[in-house]
């Protein structure tokens, strides 16, 4: 039996300390949407986790409301830039093994001036996003 590529099928962490894989991973809206309905019923508690490679910089901030996102650099560097709900600023540089929070309610988006690897511990309920 072969392993689960995360990158094509992120896992949701949900109530009971359950681990379900998620279907392909197409990056749209229709996706997180889809996420989100299939898994309601664990409110502000169900985790997705993901990985994904980036080649350019985010062209969109996001912030997740509900729930802390962790950001764990794999390869590369990326650049986090944060907006705290109190107003207050902050940016991050990670490399290989080093791990950011993006606080409930936090607006963030990313810098990557080479290619970079990330995996991402999110609770995405209520995620909104704004061009950058």
């Amino acid at each position: 039996m072969a392993g689960t590529k995360i990158t094509a099928h992120p896992i949701h962490l949900g109530l009971g300390a359950t681990a379900d894989i998620e279907p392909l991973f197409t990056g749209s809206m229709d996706w997180y949407t889809s996420y989100g309905d299939r898994h309601v019923k664990d409110g502000n508690e169900g985790r997705l986790v993901s990985m994904s490679t980036f080649t350019e910089s985010w062209d969109m901030w996001e912030m997740h409301p509900q729930g802390s996102e962790v950001v764990l650099c794999i390869s590369g560097s990326i650049t986090l830039h944060q907006e705290m709900a109190n107003g207050s600023k902050a940016t991050v540089s990670l490399g290989p093994g080093e791990y950011a929070i993006n606080e409930p309610g936090a607006w963030h988006t990313a810098d990557v001036e080479e290619e970079v690897t990330a995996l991402f511990i999110t609770a995405g309920e209520g995620t909104q996003h704004r061009q950058r």
